[in-house]
């Protein structure tokens, strides 16, 4: 589901960083080389946030969660942040006590030179699991990274961040709240270890909006939901994931706030809601697009379940078989791999005759079997694609969900084969 920006999307007074960006109030980037893994670019990004700035965040569900993300957690429940510290290609996870005392070592550092509270400092990290991170490199570039903070730092940081990326993922929307005109931009990565539950990312999200802090966090959970909770590349979730939200106020819109709130401001805090759920939409397409060794993007469509969470069963299903994925790598319509998939979800009570599967407009299972009118190559074209739908009805309810997921190719293997070498 994709939807448009609520108002029009205008050029900002100042210099884009990339084709319709817009840069946002009360934030600054910047991106440096720091040699944390990589050699010859930038893998260590700072972002600074006004005074007053407001935060929401969303974070791993993985019991391994890694270092950074405990010590973001205990920080953004402690204080207001101020800034947020991002290095590349080491994911300080699997590291223990060690691993703890660098993040937070790393924060004091950034906090002593730029004179707030550790707390202040939300750390992040990507990249190899089980590795030390090296503190001393990290903290001797801060203060290069102070220097070079700019609001036009928006690309350079979707490229520092980058791992096994191919690309930087980027999107920005802008919409009128009232007489105040509001800016949404924000950035992403993440192209393997992906799956719903946070997926495999890393995404920072800024607005010059007022919003309290509770309606903050109440607007990301559900853009996250259904965006970067409902992909899918290759079924691993990763230790490290995040998705932060800061509201720098800067706009000076009539702070957002609670959604009982009715007239003007409901429909004001409905238009941001849709703005920042197509921001994220589009931030979690291009993660699935850039996934590693991908050729396809694929929607995954269950209707007609009893429950949504029993329909989002039958999508994980049948975006998690590696044979399906194959099939899709191989443009092969071979559909007896959804049927199968949606047969062992764990749905109690299926009946099979109730079920019709889809490939775009092509309806190829129905009563129990093969569609009488379905042609092979019908199925085939759509399957050449680079990008369609499978859709299942079930026959037993109105429950559905949506999962986009990719196929699975031989440089998905020869990337993660190689990934440590």
């Amino acid at each position: 589901m994709t939807l448009d920006a609520p108002g029009p999307l205008k050029q900002a007074s100042h210099r884009p960083d990339w084709p319709g960006a817009i840069n946002v109030g009360g934030v600054r980037l910047a991106s440096i080389p720091a040699a944390i893994r990589y050699r010859d670019r930038d893998d260590l990004v700072l972002i600074a946030l006004a005074e007053g700035t407001t935060c929401a965040a969303t974070f791993t569900r993985n019991a391994f969660c890694a270092a950074p993300v405990t010590v973001a957690r205990e920080h953004l429940a402690a204080e207001a942040p101020r800034w947020l510290l991002i290095n590349a290609g080491n994911a300080n996870a699997g590291t223990g006590a060690r691993g703890l005392e660098d993040a937070r070592t790393c924060c004091r550092a950034l906090a002593a030179l730029t004179q707030v509270g550790p707390a202040q400092v939300l750390p992040f990290s990507t990249g190899v699991i089980g590795e030390y991170l090296p503190v001393e490199r990290l903290t001797a570039a801060l203060p290069q990274a102070i220097a070079a903070l700019d609001e036009n730092g928006w690309d350079a940081a979707a490229r520092a961040i980058m791992t096994t990326d191919t690309r930087p993922k980027r999107a920005t929307r802008q919409l009128m709240l009232g007489d105040r005109q509001v800016s949404i931009t924000g950035i992403a990565k993440g192209a393997g270890m992906i799956r719903p539950d946070m997926a495999t990312m890393l995404a920072f999200i800024a607005t010059d909006a007022a919003v309290t802090p509770a309606c903050l966090q109440r607007c990301l959970s559900q853009a996250v939901d259904g965006s970067f909770n409902a992909i899918s590349i290759d079924g691993d979730t990763s230790t490290n994931d995040a998705c932060v939200l800061a509201a720098t106020g800067t706009a000076g819109n009539p702070p957002l706030d609670d959604p009982a709130s009715t007239g003007h401001e409901a429909t004001e805090l409905e238009a941001f809601q849709q703005a920042l759920n197509a921001l994220c939409d589009e931030l979690a397409r291009a993660i699935v697009r850039d996934g590693e060794g991908a050729t396809k993007l694929v929607s995954i469509e269950i209707g007609e379940a009893r429950t949504a969470a029993e329909a989002r069963q039958v999508a994980d299903t049948i975006a998690h078989s590696p044979l399906v994925k194959t099939a899709l790598f191989a443009s092969d319509p071979n559909w007896g791999r959804i049927l199968a998939a949606v047969g062992r979800a764990g749905l109690e009570d299926l009946d099979i005759d109730k079920v019709r599967i889809w490939l775009d407009e092509v309806l190829i299972v129905s009563h129990g079997g093969r569609d009488p009118g379905y042609q092979e190559q019908d199925g085939q074209a759509v399957m050449a694609k680079d990008a369609f739908s499978i859709r299942v009805d079930l026959g037993r309810g109105t429950g559905s969900a949506r999962l986009l997921t990719c196929d699975i190719s031989y440089e998905y293997v020869r990337i993660n084969a190689e990934y440590r070498t």
